[in-house]
């Protein structure tokens, strides 16, 4: 699959077979969040990969109990180290590193696509609970959880607003 093809045929799945993911394609799909664009490369980005059923149902009870987040058989924290992004001051550590995070959490999400997964970008938890569950020093923030598995749904292509109402040339 071409990188077009993925983000064109990505779906967020949010039902999973209870079959396992391979650890070798854990770590491909962790690579490819490595290998993101970071602001000023400072590469703030962190990744907790859990696979502990006791340890993603606490996971659920801290993503307002999604009911997917008990059942996939991976989850992916991506958090960033804020104050890895403070060479540009302020706006570094309060948002260049929280789109650091969002463009590895895009390319896990294509790589999951690419290699035959299904995944999803949960973005509704309660921040200070996930971060006890993980136990993350106080300093870092958690972006998206990735649910990860096999898909056990094929979603349709969702309604998309139309590029001609998306697209300015030159000015708005």
């Amino acid at each position: 699959m071409n990188c077009l093809e993925a983000i064109m045929t990505r779906r967020s799945i949010r039902k999973f077979k209870p079959d396992p993911v391979k650890r070798e394609d854990i770590m491909t799909i962790l690579e490819a969040g490595r290998m993101a664009p970071s602001a000023g490369n400072l590469q703030p980005c962190h990744f907790v990969v859990i696979q502990d059923p006791a340890v993603r149902a606490k996971v659920q009870q801290a993503v307002l109990g999604q009911e997917l987040m008990g059942t996939v058989p991976v989850i992916i924290a991506v958090c960033v180290e804020p104050e890895r992004s403070s060479k540009y001051g302020d706006i570094g550590r309060n948002y260049f590193c929280l789109l650091d995070g969002a463009n590895a959490t895009e390319n896990m999400l294509l790589a999951a696509h690419a290699l035959g997964y299904g995944a999803c970008w949960v973005g509704g938890f309660i921040q200070s609970a996930v971060k006890e569950v993980l136990g993350l020093p106080e300093d870092v923030q958690v972006v998206s959880l990735i649910p990860l598995g096999i898909a056990d749904e094929q979603p349709e292509v969702p309604p998309r607003r139309s590029l001609e109402d998306m697209v300015r040339w030159e000015k708005w």
